[in-house]
């Protein structure tokens, strides 16, 4: 029987205590071995009885009456003192090993007085006899276990310390990545909104009636931008008509050398992807191929599921670039970082130079 089992850990760290339960069955098992043992010498009696097996009986007897006690004597001393006294607790053990071992042997001679295993005049001495040696063996075994038990308790509360820590600094670690992926995403939404507020004046003065309805479409991009901010992925389709309504904003300032094509297929309509990600792709063409050139620039917008994952790609006829230019502070470095926070690892961003137009490709876990 040992002190404590791995779900009775208390959280306040103190040496664990026996339940209700643990203390009956001790009592039961105790009180069943005595029972048996008594019953066999008064039913056959000594004279049937080999003599190793009389001294097996009184050994066995011996060792349940002693070991009940010091049980419930070092787990009581054990659970009370063992942080208000740790220097001092040692004794107050023995101590206990002493008082049980005197209980138990008086406890069985009784018995066996009882049970005319041992004549009257040789009680004492059998007490005497028989305590010595049950001392010292209830001394070694007691602090044994003791031992045992009180480095085995402090294992378990430092490795449910450990756990415990490593769990805090699991959820401070993800609030930090909250944190970062709002930073990056405000840090997206004034760029955005100054683009979008530059196309606006352009038409202002030419074509109010086009201006009302890019007002709207900047309406719809704001109210898309401020939930996006409050979650980290957004549906496909979603995407593709912040995508749409950012693009026909932007063809009010370039007109006909703003050229686009998306081809998205209807069953990846409601796949997660980061939100802003594929704006983000559309946003780098234009600002560094169409209104760099005077041809302006055909854009390509695809979508595809490969191997359980999914890829988003942005083509253009541009000179193309690396991401080794890319810097922190670029739109497409905001969303590198922004991948890492949410896929880690498994999120990808690739730049390529394919039949003479730059495709920048996003892949991430579907």
């Amino acid at each position: 029987m040992t002190f404590c089992n791995d779900s009775d850990l208390p959280d306040n760290r103190r040496f664990p205590k026996l339940s209700a339960g643990n203390y009956l069955r001790v009592l039961l098992i105790a009180a069943v071995v005595a029972v048996i043992c008594i019953a066999i010498f008064l039913s056959v009696g000594t004279v049937r009885l080999s003599q190793a097996g009389v001294h097996l009986a009184l050994s066995l007897v011996y060792s349940v009456l002693i070991a009940l006690p010091s049980m419930l004597l070092l787990n009581w001393i054990g659970f009370r003192y063992t942080e208000r006294f740790p220097r001092l607790v040692i004794l107050f053990h023995a101590a206990a090993l002493l008082a049980a071992t005197s209980f138990g042997v008086l406890v069985s001679n009784l018995l066996f007085l009882i049970a005319k295993i041992i004549p009257r005049n040789a009680f004492w001495l059998e007490f005497r006899v028989n305590f010595t040696f049950s001392f010292v063996i209830a001394l070694v075994v007691g602090l044994s276990i003791v031992t045992y038990e009180t480095l085995r308790f402090k294992l378990q509360a430092t490795k449910l310390e450990l756990r415990t820590r490593q769990v805090e600094q699991e959820r401070a670690y993800k609030l930090l990545a909250e944190a970062r992926l709002s930073s990056l995403e405000s840090r997206i939404h004034p760029h955005f909104l100054f683009n979008t507020l530059n196309s606006i004046a352009a038409l202002i003065p030419s074509d109010p009636q086009r201006a009302e309805d890019t007002v709207g479409k900047l309406a719809s991009l704001l109210r898309f931008s401020l939930n996006a901010n409050q979650s980290g992925l957004v549906l496909l389709s979603q995407e593709l008509k912040i995508v749409r309504d950012y693009l026909e904003i932007e063809k009010t300032r370039f007109g006909p050398r703003l050229r686009y094509e998306i081809a998205a297929p209807d069953e990846l309509a409601e796949v997660s992807v980061p939100p802003l990600a594929l704006q983000s792709l559309v946003e780098n063409a234009v600002k560094h191929v169409v209104s760099q050139r005077s041809k302006g620039a055909t854009i390509r917008i695809a979508s595809t599921r490969n191997s359980g994952r999914i890829v988003l790609e942005v083509s253009d006829d541009g000179p193309g670039f690396t991401l080794a230019a890319i810097t922190p502070e670029h739109g497409l470095g905001n969303l590198i970082a922004r991948l890492d926070l949410l896929f880690g690892g498994a999120g990808q961003l690739e730049v390529a130079r394919e039949s003479d137009r730059t495709v920048v490709r996003l892949s991430f876990p579907a």
